[in-house]
C-alpha cells in the first residue's frame, strides 16, 4: 500500500486514485516562472516530483503529469520591459534553459507543459472567471479588475491551516503574490495598466491579463479534469497560491480540486536561505561550472526526504560524488562477475524488496537508499570471498536496473574516443610485457584526454574522469 503525507490533513494516508480502475494518476506540479533561470531550490521540488512519478510508475500506475510554465505575471512583464523585448521573446530563452536543465538532471518529461499565454489557456481562464462572476464568487471592481470574493468560500485557509478570523482583513490584492498580513480578495483578471505595455488580452471586463492563481487552476482543469489525484509544490506555494487555486477551482466546478497535496520543504545553502546578497544563490549552471555533474547534483537533491529541509553544502555534493563512484564500481564489478549468465530465481541478497516498500511509505528515500547500499556492501563481501555465482550477480544487476528506473542515477554511457581506446589497448600490451613505466605513461595520456583507468583483477576499467570541484 502506498501512503503519502497529505498537507490538507497533516496525516499520512493511503493513496487511492480517483480512476475507477485504480491505475491512472492525475498529477499536477507547479512549474517555474520563466523570468530567470530556475535555481537549485526550484529543482529540489522538481526532483522530488520526478521521484514521485517514477515510483508510481514503478508500482504499475500510469501517471498523467502536467507542469505549467508561468510566462505572464508581474515578474515576467517587468523583465521584458527592462530588457526592451517582447514578452514572448524574453521568456523563450528561459523556457529553453529550463528544459535543458531538466534533461541534465534526468527529470522525466511531463505529459504536457502548458504556458499561461497559450491561447487555449487564456480562453479557459476567461471562461472560469465568467462562471465565478455569474455565480457571485467574483466581482468586477471599480479599478477595472475582477476579484475573487473571499467571503463566499469559508473553506479558504484550510490547506494552510489558517484561522481567517484571526487574520487582519486587507484591501483587494492586485499583486500576483502577497503576504499573509494583507489577506484579501485576490485578482482573477487584472485590468491593463501602462506598466503592462503591450501585454494584454480582450475579455468581457476589458483589456487586461490573468492573475497568477487562475492560471494554474485553468491549466490543471483543462488538461486533467475538475479533480486531481495529487497536486505538488514547495511549501512556499501553500499560501496564498494553492489556497487560491482551491477556492476558485471548487467554486467554479463544485468538485474537490485535489484529493492529495504534497509539498516539499525549503532548500538551504550552508544553513541559510538562498540570497544573492549572501552570495549563496546558485543555478544548476553555477554548480556545474564548479565541476559537479547533473547526476551528482540530482543525487544530492534526491537523497534527503522531501518533507525535511535540505541543507546543500559543497561537502554534500562531494559526498554525492563519492557515493556514485561506489555505485559505478559495484555495477562494473557485478557486470564482470555476471558475464553471460542469466538471473537466478532466488534473490541472493535478503531484503531487496524493501526498496519499493520504503518508497511506498511517503517516499522514504533514506530507507530506500539504505536498502541499495546494503545490497552493494553484501554483494561486494560475497565477491571478495569468491561466493557470488554469476547467476546471482546477474540477478542483482537486473534488480539494480529496476531500481534505477526510479532513481535515475545509473552511470553515464559515454562513447570511448578512438584515441583513448587505442591508448587503452597499448597500455594493456605494455602491462602484459611488464613494462610498467610505459603503462604509467599511457595512463597519464589517457588522463590528459579526460578518462580514468583503474586496474582490477578483471582487467582495466575505464570511465570518464570527474572534474575536481572548485570550492569557494
Amino acid at each position: 500500500m502506498i501512503r503519502y503525507h497529505n498537507t490538507a490533513t497533516r496525516a499520512i494516508e493511503p493513496f487511492v486514485p480517483l480512476d475507477p480502475e485504480g491505475r491512472t494518476v492525475r498529477l499536477y506540479t507547479c512549474g517555474p516562472t520563466v523570468y530567470a533561470r530556475a535555481h537549485i531550490g526550484n529543482f529540489r521540488a522538481y526532483v522530488f516530483e520526478d521521484l514521485l512519478q517514477r515510483h508510481l510508475e514503478f508500482r504499475g500506475f500510469r501517471v498523467r503529469r502536467v507542469m505549467n510554465l508561468t510566462d505572464v505575471d508581474d515578474k515576467t512583464i517587468r523583465g521584458a520591459r527592462t530588457s526592451g523585448v517582447p514578452l514572448a521573446d524574453f521568456t523563450a530563452a528561459f523556457k529553453a534553459a529550463f528544459f535543458t536543465d531538466l534533461e541534465i538532471l534526468r527529470i522525466r518529461k511531463a505529459e504536457a507543459y502548458p504556458a499561461a499565454t497559450d491561447p487555449e489557456n487564456i480562453e479557459h481562464m476567461i471562461a472560469m472567471i465568467r462562471t465565478l462572476v455569474e455565480t457571485g464568487h467574483a466581482y468586477h471592481a471599480d479599478d477595472g479588475s475582477v476579484y475573487f470574493r473571499l467571503s463566499t468560500f469559508p473553506a479558504y485557509g484550510r490547506l494552510a491551516h489558517l484561522n481567517l478570523d484571526e487574520l487582519r482583513p486587507g484591501a483587494r490584492v492586485s499583486q500576483d503574490e502577497y503576504e499573509k498580513e494583507s489577506l484579501g480578495d485576490f485578482a482573477l483578471w487584472k485590468a491593463w495598466h501602462e506598466a503592462d505595455g503591450d501585454v494584454a488580452w480582450e475579455s468581457p471586463w476589458g483589456r487586461g491579463r490573468p492573475g497568477w492563481h487562475i492560471e494554474c487552476s485553468a491549466m490543471a482543469t483543462r488538461l486533467l479534469g475538475d479533480s486531481l489525484d495529487i497536486h505538488c509544490g514547495g511549501v512556499d506555494n501553500i499560501f496564498p497560491h494553492h489556497e487560491a487555486e482551491i477556492a476558485q477551482s471548487e467554486c467554479c466546478t463544485g468538485k474537490p480540486f485535489s484529493r492529495t497535496w504534497l509539498h516539499c520543504a525549503h532548500l538551504l545553502v550552508d544553513g541559510q536561505k538562498m540570497s544573492k546578497s549572501l552570495g549563496n544563490f546558485y543555478t544548476l549552471r553555477d554548480l556545474m561550472d564548479r565541476g559537479y555533474t547533473g547526476r551528482e547534483i540530482r543525487y544530492a537533491l534526491l537523497s534527503v526526504h522531501y518533507r525535511l529541509p535540505l541543507n546543500l553544502r559543497f561537502e554534500s555534493l562531494d559526498a554525492a560524488r563519492a557515493a556514485l563512484v561506489r555505485l559505478d564500481e559495484w555495477i562494473a564489478r557485478l557486470t564482470a562477475q555476471a558475464g553471460d549468465a542469466s538471473p537466478s530465481i532466488a534473490m541472493p541478497v535478503a531484503g531487496l524488496d524493501g526498496f519499493g516498500a520504503a518508497l511506498d511509505e511517503d517516499l522514504n528515500i533514506s530507507a530506500a537508499l539504505a536498502v541499495l547500499f546494503e545490497a552493494l556492501r553484501e554483494s561486494n563481501r560475497r565477491m571478495d570471498a569468491g561466493n557470488l555465482p554469476p547467476s546471482d550477480a546477474a540477478t542483482l544487476l537486473a534488480w539494480w536496473k529496476s531500481v534505477d528506473t526510479v532513481l535515475a542515477l545509473g552511470p553515464e554511457v559515454a562513447a570511448i574516443p578512438e584515441a583513448v581506446a587505442a591508448l587503452l589497448a597499448s597500455r594493456a600490451e605494455a602491462r602484459r610485457n611488464k613494462d610498467w613505466a610505459q603503462s604509467d605513461r599511457f595512463r597519464d595520456e589517457i588522463a590528459a584526454l579526460g578518462w580514468e583507468v583503474k586496474d582490477t583483477k578483471d582487467g582495466q576499467q575505464l570511465r570518464p574522469r570527474a572534474n575536481s570541484a572548485n570550492h569557494p
